[in-house]
């Protein structure tokens, strides 16, 4: 099976300070997170939850690959992405 990315869906995760989304493998469910810290920029500090959501989105395309790529490398059922993970 190939993972699927059919739900646009994702959540900010403070405790983790993360971004959560999920895809597929068929019918099985994969989850990943990316940390805040690749979401920013060289010269930003931090994020608040807005800025994290609107950057996952503007940055889904590379998010997606990174999280194809991270699922590739070992189909476990969760993944944490880090800013060395996506491209940019």
């Amino acid at each position: 099976m190939t993972l699927t990315f059919p739900n646009r869906s994702r959540s900010f995760d403070e405790s983790r300070d993360a971004v959560r989304f999920s895809g597929y493998d068929g019918m099985f469910e994969v989850r990943f997170l990316i940390e805040a810290n690749a979401l920013r920029t060289a010269s930003q500090a931090a994020r608040s939850e807005d800025e994290c959501l609107r950057a996952f989105d503007m940055a889904r395309d590379a998010i997606l690959d990174a999280a194809t790529h991270a699922y590739g490398n070992g189909g476990k059922d969760r993944h944490t992405l880090t800013a060395r993970d996506i491209r940019r």
